[in-house]
């Protein structure tokens, strides 16, 4: 895991969500279960985020974890091949 991307987990979740705005790249939108869940590209590595439409915002940032079943998700919509490097 590189240097950056470190610093990008360890800062606040306000910071994280302007990095992954001016720095990071959207790759694609899931709905699962009250949430949805944008997968960006930051620092390259992959990081979903959780925006909870209830009530109204980003509850958590975290890591893509390439064994969960949400993987089949991402599946149907971008090709696995491509984001498990």
């Amino acid at each position: 895991m590189q240097k950056e991307f470190k610093a990008f987990l360890a800062s606040s979740i306000d910071q994280q969500i302007k990095s992954l705005y001016l720095q990071g790249t959207f790759v694609v939108a899931i709905r699962y279960y009250g949430y949805k869940v944008n997968l960006y590209l930051i620092h390259n590595e992959y990081v979903e985020v959780f925006f909870n439409h209830k009530q109204d915002m980003i509850e958590k940032i975290s890591p893509l974890d390439f064994a969960h079943s949400r993987m089949k998700f991402y599946a149907d919509q971008i090709s696995i091949p491509s984001i498990a490097s």
